[in-house]
């Protein structure tokens, strides 16, 4: 019943968003497609196979100030973005896949989760070579809208300081504003700190909280495409069960999976 149950919900939930990437505009912390349920099997590994193709060659594209939603210009590239953290486990896997299939993405760090700091040996050489990017998802998750100046700034600045002090980058010119909710204030104080480029998205797993395997791949197959910037949470174990299939679809579409840093220069 329970499975079924769980199904239904999917399905209602996959009528109702499309998996649309306004799904997730209230993202972490936020109950998924399903009614909760634990995780009863370790993480899928990641599919057997040659590592996925690195980076494209070639210039990178010098962005101006501003908010960005997809990778400029043509090309076959896709930002996988990964926000929040807060299932320690999660975090776990992404670093697994990222080591198991070569796979190159961005995480956007709420960094008051302990799963930053537990993880830090695995990450950190994964970081200091390039394959995983860190930009600044703020130190708790709150809305930025919704705060004073100084209450903006104090979210910026210690996620700031946790990323120099934890991993020695501190994540500019890139943020991601919880529930992606921000205005004209709140990017001019991000963009004092450094955080000139407000990341959003155009294509979601629709992941913050759980879900079943059958939604997230539909998400998946629905947007991952090419010049994508896609958001995921390491929030819920679904997605670590996912990784093969992600790769198959990746695979199929001759995608290649960059950071931001591949292929954006900041603002000059």
């Amino acid at each position: 019943m329970r499975r079924r149950e769980l199904l239904l919900a999917a399905g209602t939930a996959l009528l109702l968003t499309g998996c649309t990437a306004l799904s997730e505009a209230t993202d972490a912390g936020v109950p998924g497609a399903g009614p909760g349920e634990p995780a009863a099997a370790p993480p899928a590994p990641a599919a057997p196979g040659p590592p996925l193709p690195p980076p494209p060659g070639g210039p990178r594209t010098r962005l101006t100030p501003g908010t960005i939603t997809a990778l400029p210009g043509p090309g076959s590239t896709m930002a996988l973005t990964v926000d929040d953290g807060a299932d320690p486990e999660v975090v776990a896997g992404y670093i697994r896949f990222a080591r198991d299939t070569g796979a190159r993405f961005t995480f956007f760090v709420t960094a008051h989760y302990d799963a930053w700091t537990t993880h830090r040996a695995d990450l950190l050489p994964l970081v200091e070579s390039g394959q995983v990017q860190l930009a600044n998802h703020t130190w708790s998750h709150a809305d930025l809208t919704a705060l004073s100046a100084a209450g903006v700034a104090s979210e910026l600045r210690r996620a700031q300081h946790f990323l120099r002090d934890t991993y020695g980058v501190d994540g500019t010119p890139y943020y991601r504003p919880p529930f992606g909710r921000h205005n004209a204030t709140v990017d001019a104080i991000a963009a004092d700190l450094g955080y000139t480029v407000p990341t959003m998205w155009y294509g979601s797993l629709s992941d913050s909280g759980l879900i079943t395997e059958e939604f997230l791949l539909e998400c998946a197959h629905r947007w991952f495409n090419p010049q994508a910037i896609v958001i995921g949470h390491a929030n819920a174990p679904t997605v670590t069960r996912c990784y093969g299939q992600l790769v198959e679809i990746i695979r199929a579409r001759d995608l290649s999976l960059v950071t931001l840093n591949d292929v954006l220069l900041p603002p000059g």
